[in-house]
């Protein structure tokens, strides 16, 4: 019947009669029913209290929150959570369905004009090295939290917490350790459900291309009738270039389960990073009307009328993703793409230094590559301020994410020629140009600074600042005189050889009459 506002419903008063009904639960999240605010709301609205003693409700709470969204709003995990992951040693990277793909469908960042990120959303959890503190903590409360709370530890070895805690890293953009713990948990139970489809994101971000054909051809053999094996599939050849493949596949694997967010969505990034705009935008819609919780389809749709020029209809629809996730650092830096193209420079300010400052309260330390257009657009916006100080500051720590961006380079490269040096200027520039020659912006203002060079310095020491000035006149006569001169000899040459001429002819002559 696909109405899925009544299903909704039916699910919450199947929830509300019975607390124990995951079955309920599971498909209101798994299916993008809620927003995180009505999911948070929903879950203080259960009687759990009158259903469930208090050890009883303390563990279901600590398992329905860790199923809950991880981007609304960035804050610590929940203190039940924290406690069985701390104690837990299986949950080290050594020993719910995602409800989106993150795919790059587009280029993250151009010299001068600030470009458009497109990613998922960002976890609560404030530290990307969590699972190094976890190791550190667990030595000093293990025998406190055995003695206090005996029942969340038996919890320590659940793959759904630790599922729970690498979708929190990726969604934190910390790749590599969600990749190590979705590694650890499929070792443990090779094909677990929930775990495969943020294993396969992970992936996708890293670029591994032979692990994933391998898990892809796998998955179909065991389960070709299932949605997950194709949408494996399609990501790998999506990754390895070949978009026309990975629709084929990804189009199957929405054929088998329609109701499959990911693989819509993957389905639109196929479309997107070829320019076509228009099937994107379709796919992306298909996404939306099946998943009316998450903002991710909204942001998509809305990148895509922003490449279009479609700056108005790109701004409705990020402002309808912020409602739905309004602490989401990638919406703030898309509307400040937005400002900076609509030349409100201060309001795109504003709105990357919010973003900025979302991400550092999500990352302490150095932030993650994935944010480097970031700080270049904080940078370009700077510029356009006027602000260069600060534009060179943006512009450094992009540069210690990602120092061989050629884009990067020719940028302050670009502030120091605004700053009216020249040197330091035509030192960037060969070093972007050293990264990629046939950047076009790089070659044109290299051959700009290089004449500016050349007109403000003096060619040799003590370089008159003028063209000295000479009395041609003199010069003229000069000129005459000497002509004068060469005249008259040529005649007394001329002469003389005239007089022998004469002489030798009347040598003859007597010579002849003798």
């Amino acid at each position: 019947m696909d109405n899925r506002g009544l299903a909704a419903d039916c699910y919450k008063q199947a929830l509300r009669t019975d607390v124990y009904c995951y079955e309920a639960f599971e498909s209101l999240i798994k299916y993008q029913m809620l927003t995180a605010a009505e999911e948070e709301e929903l879950l203080t609205s259960l009687p759990i209290d009158s259903q469930c003693s208090s050890e009883e409700a303390e563990i279901l709470l600590t398992l329905y929150e860790s199923k809950l969204k991880k981007y609304h709003t960035p804050v610590l995990p929940k203190p039940n959570e924290s406690k069985i992951l701390y104690g837990n040693s299986n949950s080290l990277p050594n020993n719910k369905l995602l409800s989106s793909l993150n795919l790059t469908s587009h280029s993250l960042y151009t010299p001068i004009i600030p470009a458009s990120i497109s990613t998922p959303v960002v976890t609560r959890n404030n530290d990307k090295n969590i699972m190094k503190s976890n190791e550190a903590k667990k030595k000093s409360m293990p025998m406190d939290i055995s003695s206090s709370n005996t029942l969340l530890m038996k919890l320590k070895n659940s793959l759904d917490l630790q599922v729970a805690e690498a979708e929190r890293l990726y969604y934190n953009c910390d790749y590599q350790a969600c990749n190590l713990l979705t590694e650890a948990v499929l070792k443990m139970d090779p094909y677990h459900d929930a775990c495969l489809p943020i294993h396969i994101s992970c992936q996708v971000e890293l670029k591994q291309s032979n692990k994933l054909f391998t898990l892809g051809h796998n998955l179909v053999d065991l389960y070709p009738n299932l949605a997950i094996p194709w949408f494996a599939v399609g990501c790998y050849y999506y990754i390895i270039g070949k978009s026309d493949l990975a629709r084929r596949y990804l189009s199957k694997a929405t054929a088998l389960d329609r109701l499959f967010g990911p693989a819509w969505l993957a389905y639109g990034h196929s479309f997107a990073i070829e320019n076509e705009h228009d099937q994107a935008m379709a796919a992306y819609f298909k996404a939306s009307q099946l998943m009316r919780g998450c903002h991710l389809p909204l942001l998509y749709i809305g990148l895509e009328c922003g490449l279009t020029n479609n700056v108005n209809l790109a701004e409705k629809f990020f402002q309808q993703a912020q409602h739905i996730a309004p602490d989401d650092p990638f919406i703030m830096h898309e509307k400040g793409v937005i400002a900076f193209q609509n030349s409100q420079y201060e309001t795109a300010e504003k709105h990357f230094r919010e973003a900025l400052e979302r991400v550092k309260i999500i990352k302490k330390g150095i932030i993650p590559l994935k944010w480097c257009p970031l700080l270049n657009n904080l940078g370009h916006t700077c510029r356009k301020l006027k602000k260069y100080e600060d534009a060179l500051e943006f512009h450094n720590k992009a540069l210690l994410l990602a120092p061989q961006s050629a884009g990067t380079y020719s940028a302050i490269a670009f502030v120091y020629v605004l700053k009216n040096n020249h040197d330091e200027a035509v030192e960037w520039f060969h070093k972007a140009l050293g990264l990629k020659r046939d950047d076009t912006f790089s070659t044109t203002m290299l051959n700009y600074v290089i004449e500016q060079l050349t007109e403000e310095n003096d060619p040799y020491p003590d370089c008159p600042s003028e063209i000295p000035k000479y009395n041609i006149e003199s010069k003229n006569t000069t000129k005459n005189a000497s002509q004068t001169m060469a005249e008259s000899r040529s005649m007394a040459v001329q002469s003389d050889n005239n007089g022998m001429s004469d002489m030798s002819m009347s040598i003859e002559a007597t010579n002849s009459t003798t």
